[in-house]
Formats: C-alpha cells, structure tokens, sequence
C-alpha cells in the first residue's frame, strides 16, 4: 500500500507532503494534533465533502437521533396512558434494544446505541427504585452538567473544546492556539455549547422539582432542547468561529502547496 502512494495526485497527496518527494520530518504532524483530531473523531464530530461540519450526521443522523428521542417519548405516552411506572420503563428499554438489534442487523457501529441502552437503563434503575416517574430524568441532569464542567475546565485551560473539534474539521490542528484572535473565537464558541447545555438545566430542573405535575412538561422539553438544540447549537459555534476569508485562504492555499 504504502509504494502506491508516491503515484497519488498532488491534490490527494496527503497534507505535508509533495508528490515525489520524501516527507520531511517537519511535515509530520505533531502528537497533539494527532491528539485533537482523535478526539475529534471519539466526539463524533463529521465533515462534510467540502470541508463543512455535517451537523446531522455529527449528531449520529436519523437513526442516532431517533435512538436519542425514541425511548424517553416511549416512556412518556406509556406512562400517560397507562400511569403504570414498571411497564413504561419496561416499554422504554425494549425501544432502546430494539435499536440495538437494528444496527446489529445492519452491521453498523454499536457505540451509540449501547450507550442509550445503558442510559435508559440507569434512567429506568433509578426511577422504578424511587418509584417516581420524574426521576427517569435524573441521570441527564448529571451528564448535563458534567459536560458543562468540562467545558468551562476547557476554556480556562485555554483547550477551548470547540477548538478542539472544529479545529479538526478545518484543517487547523491545533495552530489556532498560535493566534490569539482564533483562539477567542473559540472560547466563544465553547460558551455558546455550555449555553445551550445550561439552558437545559435552567428550564428542567424546575419541571423536576415540580414531581408528576411537572412530568409532562419535563418530558416535552428534554425532546426538543435534546438533539435538536444540541444541533443548533453546534451550528451556531460553527459559524462564530469561522476565520476570516484571509486566513482561510492561506490555509487553503498552504494545504496545497505541502
């Protein structure tokens, strides 16, 4: 494989390196840049074919957004129409494997939906040992603020988690930490994700507080400001730390003539 390289197009030659030309030990990148766009690609994160983060897809695409949403409005219309705690947890599980089983089917990675298995089941522990339906809820605000921690430990680290994965997705590695403009830009971009995050917290914990008047409510809200805010949010970050058009330029231009 690796003798088939050197006859590849310059345009696909690999960044860092011309077309017939030995790779210098500058142009290799360097561990943290191989760092950041690992995490980047652990957090999901996707681009599109011309170098746009494809926000859907980084979200896990229909499917992962329906594994996302599926089982906790399961779990709400079966405890509405029924008011029996066990069984609507039961009935939110198996919505849950069954998305399992489906990628199992279609051989694709199983990661995401192990993980919402594992989730609904702490949600369902949790709730069926309180005997409270609202605490099938719980676990998230924890996650929640969790990743907010993170994120804020990110931006006064100067690792700004936005920079991190855009970073990747532009083909910037982590150079942006040379320039203090763009690095500015994506604390500002990290702050928009822990704003959307504490948003959640701000308008459902509430709802929870509210016990089974406000479960309804609680369950409404954790469908449309999960994945679908989640969705916002990361566009919007996307296009406040975008570069100027100069510098983009001088990237692209620089990822060319390497």
């Amino acid at each position: 494989m690796t003798e088939q390289q050197p006859e590849q197009s310059s345009e696909n030659a690999a960044p860092g390196r011309r077309q017939g030309t030995d790779p210098s030990p500058a142009a290799a990148p360097s561990p943290v840049a191989g760092l950041a766009a690992e995490y980047a690609a652990k957090a999901g994160l996707h681009r599109t074919h011309d170098g746009r983060v494809d926000v859907l897809r980084s979200a896990g695409g229909v499917q992962g957004i329906a594994e996302s949403i599926v089982p906790g409005l399961v779990f709400l219309v079966a405890f509405t129409v029924t008011r029996e705690l066990t069984l609507s947890l039961v009935a939110a599980l198996a919505s849950a494997a069954a998305f399992t089983i489906a990628r199992l089917a279609q051989r694709r990675p199983l990661t995401q939906a192990l993980a919402g298995v594992v989730g609904v089941g702490i949600s369902a522990w949790l709730a069926n040992t309180t005997g409270k339906a609202e605490d099938f809820y719980l676990p998230g605000f924890f996650t929640n603020a969790a990743y907010i921690l993170a994120m804020v430990v990110s931006i006064i680290v100067k690792w700004p988690v936005a920079g991190l994965l855009f970073g990747f997705i532009r083909n910037e590695g982590v150079e942006w930490r040379k320039d203090p403009d763009r690095v500015k830009a994506y604390r500002l971009g990290t702050w928009i994700i822990v704003a959307v995050l504490g948003l959640r917290l701000i308008v459902q914990v509430p709802l929870y507080l509210m016990g089974s008047d406000g479960l309804a409510a609680l369950a409404t809200t954790r469908l449309i400001m999960g994945a679908p805010l989640y969705i916002l949010g990361v566009w919007v970050a996307w296009l406040v730390t975008r570069p100027a058009p100069a510098e983009a330029e001088d990237r692209a231009g620089a990822g060319q003539d390497t």
